[in-house]
């Protein structure tokens, strides 16, 4: 046999030559378009819903909202397993899918289940589905600091106080606060991240979240005989633009809007709540 194969070798040089050359050029084409990862991707199919649940106890959470949720998501196609979470004031569920199911099929069935749970969840509950990503998904983290710039080069940035390396002249601290830094990174950096290819989600984390914070005096509220909820509903009234219709004259359309967006502290303090 192995007498056979030499001589094969030696009487045909050309088409064996030619063999070695095809060989080498698809080995290198399969070498270029081979997917390489330092640590392989071994998770399943799966699909996360996250309900925030507000001021419940974890067996209440367990009771209202994971269990109803789990509940509707028996009998999925190709589920093999359904996991579930209950914390204080958060539940977490998983549908686990056969490996041979797509993602997006995979949340398409959920989603149609899970509006039906809604149904019997408390009153002001809402159930979502976490994001197409993995536990391999986190790919970087960065932290945004407030530096120093020169006032001739403002586009250049430092961590440390000192003179600018291009001209000498003394650097400027740029004042951010942690609150600052986080609307920077909520507004501006963050959406920018998501228009990104393969971007799925861009998680925030840190600093100090602007609010605004309306907190009602005890005394004055018995003084004036005005329940609490009177002051949550005012705000939550008043904090919004009403369209009108429109008012034609001559060639020209005038839309007609009430504006009451709430834009600033002073905005929030002309609220009537009651006369």
């Amino acid at each position: 046999m192995f007498d056979t194969i030499l001589r094969f070798v030696l009487h045909q040089k050309l088409l064996v030559i030619l063999s070695v050359v095809i060989l080498l050029f698809a080995g290198a084409l399969a070498w270029h378009h081979l997917p390489i990862d330092a640590f392989p991707d071994a998770t399943n199919v799966q699909v996360m819903i996250l309900t925030d649940s507000p001021g419940m106890t974890p067996s209440e959470v367990e009771r209202l909202v994971t269990f109803p949720i789990e509940i509707e998501m028996g009998g999925l196609p190709d589920v093999k397993q359904v996991r579930s979470l209950s914390k204080s004031g958060l539940s977490q569920v998983v549908v686990i899918f056969e490996d041979k199911v797509d993602i997006y099929f995979a949340r398409q069935v959920v989603f149609q289940r899970l509006s039906h749970a809604v149904g019997e969840l408390p009153e002001g509950i809402e159930p979502e589905m976490g994001p197409v990503s993995t536990g391999l998904g986190e790919i970087y983290q960065y932290a945004l600091e407030s530096g120093y710039y020169c006032e001739t080069h403002r586009d250049l940035s430092l961590a440390e106080p000192g003179d600018c390396p291009e001209c000498g002249g003394a650097l400027i601290d740029a004042g951010l606060s942690s609150r600052d830094l986080r609307t920077v990174q909520d507004w501006l950096i963050s959406p920018q991240l998501r228009r990104l290819a393969g971007i799925n989600e861009v998680n925030s984390f840190g600093g100090r979240v602007k609010q605004f914070h309306v907190i009602p005096d005890p005394d004055l509220l018995l003084k004036y005989d005005i329940p609490l909820r009177h002051i949550v509903e005012a705000v939550k009234n008043n904090g919004g633009n009403a369209g009108g219709s429109y008012v034609v004259k001559d060639w020209e359309q005038m839309n007609v809007v009430s504006k009451g967006l709430l834009l600033d502290i002073a905005d929030i303090e002309k609220i009537v709540i009651t006369a």
